[in-house]
Protein backbone atom coordinates (compact mmCIF):
# COMPACT_ATOMS: atom_id res chain seq x y z
CA UNK A 1 0.00 0.00 0.00
CA UNK A 2 1.28 3.45 -0.84
CA UNK A 3 1.89 5.98 1.94
CA UNK A 4 -0.57 8.46 0.41
CA UNK A 5 -3.39 5.91 0.46
CA UNK A 6 -2.51 4.78 3.97
CA UNK A 7 -2.38 8.34 5.29
CA UNK A 8 -5.76 9.06 3.71
CA UNK A 9 -7.31 5.94 5.28
CA UNK A 10 -5.87 6.90 8.66
CA UNK A 11 -7.23 10.41 8.31
CA UNK A 12 -3.83 12.10 8.48
CA UNK A 13 -1.87 14.14 6.02
CA UNK A 14 1.09 12.67 4.21
CA UNK A 15 3.30 15.03 6.21
CA UNK A 16 1.70 13.85 9.44
CA UNK A 17 2.48 10.28 8.50
CA UNK A 18 6.12 11.13 7.80
CA UNK A 19 6.41 12.98 11.14
CA UNK A 20 5.38 9.76 12.89
CA UNK A 21 7.20 7.31 10.59
CA UNK A 22 10.21 7.90 8.39
CA UNK A 23 8.51 5.89 5.66
CA UNK A 24 6.66 2.70 4.91
CA UNK A 25 9.53 0.53 6.23
CA UNK A 26 9.35 2.28 9.62
CA UNK A 27 5.60 1.67 9.75
CA UNK A 28 6.09 -2.01 8.90
CA UNK A 29 8.75 -2.34 11.61
CA UNK A 30 6.48 -0.66 14.16
CA UNK A 31 3.59 -2.97 13.26
CA UNK A 32 5.76 -6.08 13.47
CA UNK A 33 7.33 -4.85 16.74
CA UNK A 34 3.85 -4.48 18.25
CA UNK A 35 2.82 -7.93 17.01
CA UNK A 36 5.98 -9.53 18.38
CA UNK A 37 5.62 -7.79 21.73
CA UNK A 38 1.97 -8.81 22.10
CA UNK A 39 2.38 -12.37 20.88
CA UNK A 40 5.62 -13.20 22.68
CA UNK A 41 6.68 -10.82 25.43
CA UNK A 42 3.22 -10.01 26.80
CA UNK A 43 2.13 -13.65 26.63
CA UNK A 44 5.25 -14.93 28.35
CA UNK A 45 5.04 -12.26 31.05
CA UNK A 46 1.42 -13.16 31.78
CA UNK A 47 2.02 -16.92 31.75
CA UNK A 48 4.97 -16.65 34.12
CA UNK A 49 3.10 -14.26 36.43
CA UNK A 50 0.18 -16.68 36.72
CA UNK A 51 2.52 -19.61 37.37
CA UNK A 52 1.61 -23.28 37.41
CA UNK A 53 3.27 -26.41 36.12
CA UNK A 54 5.01 -26.59 32.76
CA UNK A 55 2.11 -28.28 30.95
CA UNK A 56 -0.33 -25.70 32.27
CA UNK A 57 1.96 -22.88 31.22
CA UNK A 58 2.30 -24.34 27.72
CA UNK A 59 -1.50 -24.63 27.42
CA UNK A 60 -1.96 -21.07 28.66
CA UNK A 61 0.71 -19.71 26.31
CA UNK A 62 -1.00 -21.39 23.36
CA UNK A 63 -4.41 -20.03 24.33
CA UNK A 64 -3.07 -16.50 24.77
CA UNK A 65 -0.84 -16.51 21.69
CA UNK A 66 -3.66 -17.68 19.46
CA UNK A 67 -6.49 -15.83 21.19
CA UNK A 68 -9.28 -14.48 18.95
CA UNK A 69 -7.78 -10.98 18.85
CA UNK A 70 -4.29 -12.19 17.85
CA UNK A 71 -5.09 -15.04 15.43
CA UNK A 72 -6.07 -12.80 12.50
CA UNK A 73 -2.85 -10.81 12.94
CA UNK A 74 -0.72 -13.95 13.13
CA UNK A 75 -2.35 -15.47 10.05
CA UNK A 76 -1.99 -12.19 8.13
CA UNK A 77 1.72 -11.98 9.02
CA UNK A 78 2.20 -15.58 7.86
CA UNK A 79 0.53 -14.80 4.53
CA UNK A 80 2.50 -11.56 4.19
CA UNK A 81 5.75 -13.43 4.90
CA UNK A 82 5.18 -15.54 1.78
CA UNK A 83 5.70 -12.40 -0.34
CA UNK A 84 8.13 -10.28 1.71
CA UNK A 85 11.56 -11.54 2.78
CA UNK A 86 11.88 -9.00 5.62
CA UNK A 87 8.55 -10.09 7.08
CA UNK A 88 9.56 -13.73 6.60
CA UNK A 89 12.73 -13.08 8.61
CA UNK A 90 10.68 -11.49 11.40
CA UNK A 91 8.21 -14.40 11.39
CA UNK A 92 11.12 -16.84 11.65
CA UNK A 93 12.47 -14.92 14.65
CA UNK A 94 9.07 -14.87 16.36
CA UNK A 95 8.44 -18.55 15.68
CA UNK A 96 11.92 -19.40 16.95
CA UNK A 97 11.22 -17.49 20.16
CA UNK A 98 7.91 -19.33 20.53
CA UNK A 99 9.59 -22.69 19.96
CA UNK A 100 12.36 -21.82 22.42
CA UNK A 101 9.75 -21.13 25.10
CA UNK A 102 7.92 -24.37 24.31
CA UNK A 103 11.20 -26.30 24.51
CA UNK A 104 11.93 -24.68 27.86
CA UNK A 105 8.52 -25.66 29.24
CA UNK A 106 8.48 -29.16 27.78
CA UNK A 107 12.00 -29.79 29.11
CA UNK A 108 10.40 -29.79 32.56
CA UNK A 109 8.18 -32.68 31.40
CA UNK A 110 10.81 -34.73 29.54
CA UNK A 111 14.60 -34.81 29.63
CA UNK A 112 14.86 -36.53 26.22
CA UNK A 113 15.97 -33.84 23.76
CA UNK A 114 14.39 -35.59 20.78
CA UNK A 115 11.08 -35.96 22.58
CA UNK A 116 11.17 -32.32 23.70
CA UNK A 117 11.69 -31.20 20.10
CA UNK A 118 8.93 -33.48 18.78
CA UNK A 119 6.44 -32.36 21.44
CA UNK A 120 7.25 -28.70 20.86
CA UNK A 121 6.79 -29.08 17.11
CA UNK A 122 3.52 -30.97 17.58
CA UNK A 123 2.18 -28.40 20.04
CA UNK A 124 3.08 -25.48 17.81
CA UNK A 125 1.71 -27.21 14.72
CA UNK A 126 -1.52 -27.95 16.54
CA UNK A 127 -2.27 -24.35 17.47
CA UNK A 128 -1.38 -23.01 14.03
CA UNK A 129 -2.99 -25.83 12.09
CA UNK A 130 -6.23 -25.51 14.04
CA UNK A 131 -6.78 -22.13 12.38
CA UNK A 132 -6.00 -23.43 8.89
CA UNK A 133 -8.00 -26.66 8.83
CA UNK A 134 -11.60 -26.24 7.74
CA UNK A 135 -12.62 -29.90 8.10
CA UNK A 136 -15.34 -30.92 10.51
CA UNK A 137 -13.96 -32.64 13.60
CA UNK A 138 -15.71 -35.73 14.97
CA UNK A 139 -16.52 -35.16 18.63
CA UNK A 140 -16.14 -31.39 18.40
CA UNK A 141 -13.07 -29.30 17.78
CA UNK A 142 -12.67 -28.12 21.38
CA UNK A 143 -12.69 -31.66 22.79
CA UNK A 144 -10.28 -32.95 20.15
CA UNK A 145 -7.91 -30.03 20.77
CA UNK A 146 -8.00 -30.73 24.52
CA UNK A 147 -7.29 -34.42 23.91
CA UNK A 148 -4.46 -33.66 21.48
CA UNK A 149 -2.93 -31.20 23.92
CA UNK A 150 -3.14 -33.79 26.70
CA UNK A 151 -1.38 -36.34 24.49
CA UNK A 152 1.38 -33.88 23.57
CA UNK A 153 1.95 -32.35 27.00
CA UNK A 154 1.01 -35.28 29.22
Amino acid sequence: MRVEVLAQRLGVTRGGFYRQFGGRADLVDAMLDAWERRSIDDVRRRVEAEGGDAAGKARKAGMLTFAPDLVPIDLAVREWARRDTAVAARLRRVDNRRMDYLRELISAISDDAGEVEARAMLAFSLVIGDHLIAADVVGGRARVLRDATRLILG
